[in-house]
């Protein structure tokens, strides 16, 4: 027997207007299909004896807590549905038993109908969720949160289309949760072109997966999705943007291609070894607990704060270094999907590389948090010009970028070193062999004088 877990009608009665619309054309296409299209009575007879009662316009269920429960299923629409070949109780299955609608069937709401009955989706779709079990969304819901996305929040189980079909750009479940970022991505040149060519251009699942959904400031993220279209990205930029790998690992993408964004230097807690982002343990706020302490005027850490803190982190790591590692990027999320074209990308080394340069005054630390959604603490902006903070910009200092004066000096101090010491070497080489070949010369013409 199959289990109970089905995403069901709960998801129905809390759809945005958007869902309920396409709700409406699924049934109206399926209406208007031609005859080699999946109708109702393609259906099979245990299925079609199910909706003999639920294809009804009104039918619903009353909570516990109060809430009405939708359980009007469209038979043209189900059948026209990607599931249409499913039959209720492999979903279901704890209704397949006559008294089905005769005895009340206690549920506490929606929310926890959905959540209690997702797991049903792992009988046929084992793969995808297990990429949601290893994403933010589910860490949430392990969480105890109660608006973190469960199955039925992206995928109505009764209308669900093919996702290899190009739904409107209005579809796009994610828009029921992030309404600001969705609404700067419908404007920026990602949202443009998936509007004017449809599926041919990026959609939130593109660059932040369907199902394995991760924080964006996590690890490298961003730059992955980034060069997962844009593959000579790199070579691109080597043709006019000096160091320009090394441009890749220290910058976000949208801080430059987001020209009018805010942007800020985010210093994340890095384990040296593996590279990996340090992530906070459930149960145990040491991040939290440690920058409090650090900074008890919670007027943000400063250059001996930040040191004294990454000892502690340091304490009891055995032989993983913990370091900081620093990454230039947008402030906010809405912003890092305001992406323009690359005609009006930031291309003007100025904008960081000059002294006060608006980037480097804003300086955060970070580490990730148990669901990998970042924790954050302020820094101020002036670790980024102390000479006692190099370990703070480690992985991020080029020449004339950190504003550490002084770290530039020894920096061209060691330079000119390096080169002077073989220059050096080299002349004084040169000016001893020039003096034996004189003194020998000499010595020969005197002992040709005296042989005369």
């Amino acid at each position: 027997m199959k289990r109970s877990h089905a995403i069901g009608q709960s998801r129905l009665a809390r759809f945005p207007a958007s869902w309920l619309a396409a709700g409406l054309m699924a049934v109206a296409l399926a209406a208007s299909a031609p005859a080699s299209a999946a109708s109702a009575d393609d259906l099979s007879s245990e299925t079609r004896a199910c909706l003999d009662c639920h294809d009804k316009p009104v039918l619903n269920k009353a909570l516990d807590n109060g809430e009405t429960l939708s359980l009007a299923i469209s038979a043209p629409a189900y059948a026209a549905s990607r599931h249409g070949e499913t039959d209720c109780t492999d979903c279901h299955s704890d209704v397949d038993d006559p008294a089905h609608g005769k005895t009340k069937k206690a549920i506490k709401s929606r929310r926890d109908y959905a959540v209690g009955m997702g797991d049903s989706c792992n009988d046929c779709h084992k793969r995808q969720v297990k990429a949601y079990d290893d994403g933010v969304h589910a860490a949430m819901v392990s969480a105890g949160s109660d608006k973190a996305p469960v199955c039925a929040d992206c995928h109505n189980p009764h209308t669900q289309p093919n996702v290899k079909q190009a739904q409107p750009i209005d579809a796009t479940p994610c828009a029921q949760c992030h309404k600001e970022i969705f609404k700067a991505y419908a404007k920026d040149v990602h949202g443009q072109e998936r509007a004017a060519r449809g599926k041919a251009a990026p959609s939130c699942a593109d660059c932040h997966k369907a199902h394995a959904v991760k924080a964006a400031s996590f690890g490298t993220g961003i730059k992955d999705a980034c060069l997962a279209c844009h593959e000579n990205a790199v070579a691109q930029h080597q043709e006019w943007l000096p160091n320009a790998a090394r441009h890749f690992e220290a910058i976000s993408c949208p801080a430059c291609h987001a020209p009018n964004a805010k942007r800020r230097v985010n210093l994340r807690l890095i384990n040296a070894s593996t590279q990996a982002q340090l992530s906070e343990k459930k149960g145990v706020p040491l991040f939290e607990e440690r920058t409090t302490a650090a900074d008890t005027a919670n007027m943000g850490l400063d250059e001996r704060a930040l040191l004294s803190l990454l000892k502690e982190f340091n304490q009891g790591s055995g032989n993983d270094k913990v370091v900081l590692q620093g990454r230039l990027e947008v402030s906010a999320g809405v912003e890092a999907h305001q992406i323009s074209d690359k005609e009006h990308a930031i291309k003007d080394c100025d904008a960081c590389h000059r002294s006060g340069a608006e980037p480097f005054q804003s300086v955060t630390l970070t580490i990730a948090g148990p669901d990998g959604r970042p924790l954050r603490h302020g820094v101020q902006e002036k670790v980024l010009t102390s000479l006692t903070s190099i370990d703070s910009v480690r992985g991020f200092y080029a020449i004339g970028a950190s504003r550490i004066k002084l770290l530039d000096v020894l920096l061209v101090l060691v330079v000119l070193g390096a080169v002077s010491v073989p220059a050096a070497h080299m002349s004084l080489k040169w000016y001893f062999r020039r003096r034996r070949a004189q003194e020998e010369a000499a010595k020969s013409t005197m002992q040709d004088r005296n042989a005369n």
